[in-house]
């Protein structure tokens, strides 16, 4: 999407990534931008980490689904279009985080990366059942690599997701905002707005803490009206050894 307002790079098993999408779009409606959804794989970052001793159980699972997601996400950019990847993401999503806990989440990890997860995605959207096959086809592993490192190129390495580059290919890019709560309307704009003036001032590098809230999401047991508790991310990610 050569005339996108902002290139916004997802993993789709991201909480934080999902609150910030949902964010975005309610932005995008009102000011009418042009969003390109573009990859960054989790995974692919950790490629080189032992999950064992540096996260918590189940994180290669849940890693490795999205991963697998991306690669159906890379083939229905390829074969249906840019505008293809916006509703997918937002199906991915909605059947991840807007639905009850589950009562095995190792088991629901490693079922976000399996065709009885996907197809029922692109049956709802019109697109074709076989292009579930992409989540055993590694070969779309290079065109996620090439975005997630061309995602950490605009923001350098020590980040998460999602990433956003505002007026690309010139403009600021940057790792979040980390958001647990869905803003209103009105103050989803002016928050927008605070964040990119904020990230425009050349000399600006890094506003962080490492506290979060766990996002108001119903898969991970927090409804709208809640505030989840807080946890202590080390360096922006749930890693327990660095």
């Amino acid at each position: 999407m050569a005339d996108a307002d902002l290139h916004f790079y997802f993993d789709p098993v991201c909480p934080f990534a999902w609150m910030t999408s949902r964010w975005v779009r309610a932005v995008q409606a009102r000011r009418g931008y042009g969003v390109d959804w573009r990859f960054i794989s989790l995974r692919l970052i950790n490629a080189h980490v032992d999950y064992d001793a540096h996260f918590p159980p189940g994180y290669e699972t849940g890693h490795t689904s999205g991963l697998r997601l991306l690669r159906v996400a890379a083939r229905v950019r390829a074969e249906h279009g840019r505008e293809a990847v916006a509703p997918l993401y937002r199906e991915f999503g909605t059947r991840i985080f807007d639905s009850a806990p589950p009562a095995d989440e190792a088991a629901a990890a490693h079922h976000r990366g399996t065709a009885a997860f996907v197809e029922p995605v692109l049956a709802d959207l019109g697109l074709p059942a076989d292009l579930a096959a992409a989540l055993d086809d590694d070969s779309w592993d290079a065109t996620i690599q090439a975005e997630t490192d061309e995602a950490l190129s605009l923001t350098g390495r020590d980040v998460g997701t999602p990433i956003i580059h505002v007026d690309p290919p010139t403009g600021a890019a940057f790792f979040g905002p980390v958001i647990s709560r869905l803003p209103d309307e009105d103050d989803a704009v002016a928050l927008w707005d605070h964040v990119v003036a904020l990230t425009r001032f050349p000399g600006f590098a890094e506003l962080k803490r490492s506290l979060r809230e766990l996002p108001q999401l119903r898969a991970l047991g927090v409804g709208e009206d809640e505030v989840g508790v807080q946890e202590d991310w080390h360096g922006g990610s749930r890693r327990t050894k660095h």
